[in-house]
């Protein structure tokens, strides 16, 4: 017993050192939490906070989570205390990434909206890029081994998810579990953490139940795996002063497997804490983040602004709600009028999922990247009045059929013949008739007149040509100079 509690004292006044000096968000002048994430303050944020504030002046942010959905499980109720507690400091919370592709997608936005809500709540977020367990693959929610990824593959993948998480959150902490690993020996690993691992307890594990029962089964790699995902908690927990792992409700055995090393390593009880959020899914139980293309990233060199605005603007309406609230910062009160608003007569299509889309979008990719979500939307709508240049075609161009003419072909030539050779319309009979009927659009302008040809001054910017026969029929052509 006396060991016990002189290992305690001592991990927690290591914890007050390790700790670095942090500002939590709060206004000195109010009191109250304010958004730093790129340099906005989002009032939203505010009320939906007030109601949690404890003594310590901190929000719960536990009761935060569990109103909004966000919360699956604890290994502790004594969180709910220990986050609040004015006789302690902010807590560090990590969760981890493993890099297996190049962008974070949708459905890891969920672990950045938890973290988000902590460091909201005036604590410390760390995101761990698992530049070392993703070499062993993690089978939580995995019918099938990962494949293997080549070293150049890894660094670019955990260069990019980084990137993603440095710009969505600002001021996170990131580390790389590759930096301890690499140090450790095999036979010291087993000698001192592998002999606390109990192979019965592992084998319950719900995710490697699975596979083993499968016809694929589990090799050794990935049966480990949940391991060392415990032994990064131990490192966090010992070297950084984390008491704090989140991940997805699949995670939770590998989540408790950290927690356990830490209990009977250290022999410490109630210091280490672990906590799940629901996966991403839709009410019918797929996933949300897939789309026919594959996933919806969340960098905007593999994904624009605008997919993601429109992907969002059109989530089904029996989901809108539930995602207003897990993934935005937005007043609960707010998100309950718009929910009432939809079940009146009068109700406008799609007004909660265009606030959804905003919402999402600023967050991922800021105001600017909004902005330009925003602005190419609008150039999609035949009749707009938003001057089309460049950059908003650009934005658009994956998602419009495109065909290429040289400069002299296009010049002087009739609105309808280019209609016909562009491939926006089968015939020339199909384009007079459009036009008549006032369907024909030339970059969103209506064209009226049968006998329009094309000028220097309706070429945008020199390089292109947006064509519409009415409102969802696109082609943009592109204008070389040969």
């Amino acid at each position: 017993m006396a060991a016990a509690t002189t290992s305690r004292a001592f991990l927690y006044s290591h914890y007050y050192r390790s700790l670095p000096f942090f500002f939590p968000p709060f206004s000195t002048a109010s009191g109250l939490p304010t958004l730093r994430h790129n340099n906005l303050r989002n009032p939203n944020v505010l009320s939906t906070v007030k109601c949690f504030r404890s003594s310590s002046g901190r929000p719960n942010v536990v009761e935060i989570l569990e109103e909004r959905g966000l919360l699956e499980s604890l290994t502790s109720e004594h969180l709910r205390q220990v986050c609040t507690d004015p006789n302690l400091p902010p807590l560090k919370v990590y969760c981890g990434f493993d890099p297996t592709a190049e962008s974070l997608h949708l459905g890891n936005l969920i672990g950045i909206v938890v973290l988000s809500w902590f460091q909201r709540c005036g604590h410390h977020p760390v995101a761990l890029i698992g530049g070392a367990t993703a070499r062993v693959g993690d089978p939580s929610g995995k019918s099938l081994e990962r494949p293997e990824l080549d070293l150049d593959t890894l660094s670019r993948n955990t260069s990019g998810v980084t990137n993603t998480i440095m710009r969505i959150l600002g001021g996170v902490s990131v580390l790389n579990n590759y930096d301890w690993w690499k140090e450790v020996r095999l036979l010291e690993f087993l000698k001192d953490v592998g002999r606390y691992a109990r192979v019965g307890s592992m084998i319950a594990k719900e995710s490697v139940k699975k596979r083993l029962e499968s016809e694929q089964g589990m090799s050794y790699t990935e049966f480990t795996y949940q391991l060392l995902q415990g032994y990064d908690f131990l490192h966090l927990f010992r070297n950084e002063g984390i008491n704090v792992q989140i991940g997805g409700s699949d995670q939770w055995g590998n989540i408790t497997a950290g927690t356990e090393l830490i209990r009977k390593i250290l022999r410490v009880d109630a210091a280490a804490y672990g906590l799940t959020f629901p996966l991403l899914l839709k009410s019918d139980g797929t996933k949300f983040g897939k789309s026919e293309d594959g996933a919806i990233w969340l960098s905007p060199s593999m994904l624009s602004p605008y997919k993601l605005y429109q992907y969002l603007f059109s989530v089904p309406d029996v989901d809108v709600v539930r995602f207003l609230k897990i993934l935005t910062f937005l007043d609960m009160d707010d998100i309950k009028q718009l929910e009432s608003e939809m079940k009146r007569p009068g109700y406008l299509p799609n007004t909660a999922q265009r606030r959804l889309a905003e919402e999402v979008t600023r967050f991922v990719h800021g105001q600017d990247g909004l902005d330009e979500a925003l602005k190419a939307t609008e150039a999609m709508r035949p009749g707009a009045d938003s001057k089309l240049d460049w950059n908003t075609i650009k934005a658009i161009s994956e998602d419009v059929p495109s065909c290429s003419f040289p400069y002299h072909q296009v010049l002087d030539l009739s609105l309808v013949d280019l209609s016909v050779s562009s491939g926006l319309l089968d015939s020339k009979s199909a384009a007079r008739r459009l036009l008549k009927q006032g369907g024909l659009y030339l970059n969103n302008s209506r064209v009226d007149s049968e006998n329009k040809r094309i000028e220097p001054q309706d070429i945008v910017d020199g390089k292109l040509l947006l064509l519409s026969a009415g409102k969802k029929n696109k082609v943009l052509v592109q204008i070389s100079d040969t």
